[in-house]
């Protein structure tokens, strides 16, 4: 099996498998319990919240266990965008969010009477700071944008845009969306109020996530009822889960620097092979970007025809962001980008891993080659 769509999701450690079976049966209590079993439980997933809060150099209290990075980027946007309401009804994105970004802040627009601004990119997905700093205005409350864009794979520039904030107006808050970027390359919390992780993009479980808030920041909490996650979250504690994230995390951080070294090298292997080939066109910048993501389109293919001609060789990649597979629509990053059509309409994104071998990317250019062979161009 080629595996390319490691940005869609990772196959889990067998480390943090083995552990997590282990508690599923051992420590199966409710964690707000009061006798012995209950506490232990607890005092394991407490103990998880310490050491995730050590890895990402912030404070146990500052970490919010949840269900996964759509949950933490709504519970943040909506969470925030309720509280600070009474200061002004104005955010700022930019065009090329995640889903889950992208459809909180449409219906925080549609239903909840808020204003909400969309930054554009430029042709290489750089972000226009000009247009997001002449946006900025007395009642904006919340910039919200990703870190590592999760279809091109460009990185936005979350120091320029805090300092912008310090300097225009230090009472907005900032919420990133780092899912793209975590157990791939240095994150500081130390510019930002608000941040999304999510386990299942770093070898972990599905249904695994956190949300960093700041100490400084306020949430209206989304799911009422309970004392858990500090009262902004409530219902039974999926323990067992969230006591998996510390371990998930600290596998996922080891010889960060190694391994995008390492996935570098492989990125740039594959970008001059795809070169080499007539009909692709590569729509990944070559700067400012993670090496773990590629997006190129084979001009005049249908993309659903050549990754279901790869699976049947066991070669796996993506058309687009895998909570917008089913539509088809073009992708909106790639439209924002300025990208021509009929290019757009052809894309197809493959991820890496430091699991990736030179001779897997060699076999998938084979089975590529031989597909557009094979395959027809679209009238």
């Amino acid at each position: 099996m080629i595996y390319l769509d490691y940005v869609s999701t990772t196959p889990l450690n067998q480390e943090v498998n083995h552990m997590y079976q282990s508690l599923l049966n051992d420590y199966f209590a409710n964690a707000d319990s009061l006798y012995s079993l209950g506490l232990k439980t607890s005092a394991l997933m407490e103990k998880s919240r310490e050491l995730t809060a050590q890895l990402l150099h912030v404070l146990p209290e500052e970490i919010i266990f949840t269900s996964g990075a759509s949950e933490s980027n709504s519970a943040a946007i909506k969470g925030c965008a309720f509280q600070y309401q009474n200061r002004g009804k104005h955010i700022i994105t930019t065009a090329v969010e995640h889903s889950s970004v992208y459809q909180s802040c449409i219906q925080l627009r549609d239903v909840f009477g808020f204003e909400v601004d969309f930054i554009s990119v430029d042709a290489s997905g750089n972000l226009d700071l000009k247009q997001l700093e002449e946006a900025i205005r007395p009642d904006t409350i919340l910039i919200t944008m990703m870190y590592v864009n999760n279809e091109v794979g460009m990185v936005f520039p979350i120091e320029k845009v805090y300092q912008m904030i310090q300097k225009i107006n230090p009472k907005i808050k900032l919420h990133v969306d780092m899912v793209q970027a975590l157990g791939k390359m240095p994150i500081d919390l130390t510019h930002v109020d608000l941040a999304s992780f999510s386990a299942h993009k770093i070898y972990g479980l599905k249904g695994s996530g956190v949300l960093y808030k700041k100490t400084s920041t306020s949430l209206v909490p989304l799911i009422n009822g309970g004392q858990q996650e500090h009262q902004l979250r409530g219902g039974t504690s999926n323990t067992a889960t969230h006591t998996m994230f510390a371990k998930t995390l600290r596998l996922a951080l080891e010889n960060l620097e190694q391994k995008y070294q390492y996935v570098t090298s492989l990125n740039h292997y594959i970008r001059e092979q795809l070169t080499q080939i007539p009909d692709i066109v590569i729509n990944t910048p070559s700067e400012h970007v993670s090496p773990y993501i590629l997006n190129f389109s084979c001009v005049g293919y249908k993309p659903e025809v050549i990754l279901h001609a790869l699976e049947m060789y066991e070669c796996y990649v993506s058309t687009k962001s895998t909570c917008s597979s089913h539509k088809s629509d073009i992708s909106r990053t790639l439209q924002a980008m300025g990208i021509r059509e009929d290019i757009a309409k052809s894309a197809i994104r493959i991820s890496f891993s430091h699991h990736t071998t030179q001779d897997e990317l060699d076999e998938f250019l084979f089975y590529l080659k031989k597909t557009l062979k094979t395959i027809k161009k679209q009238r």
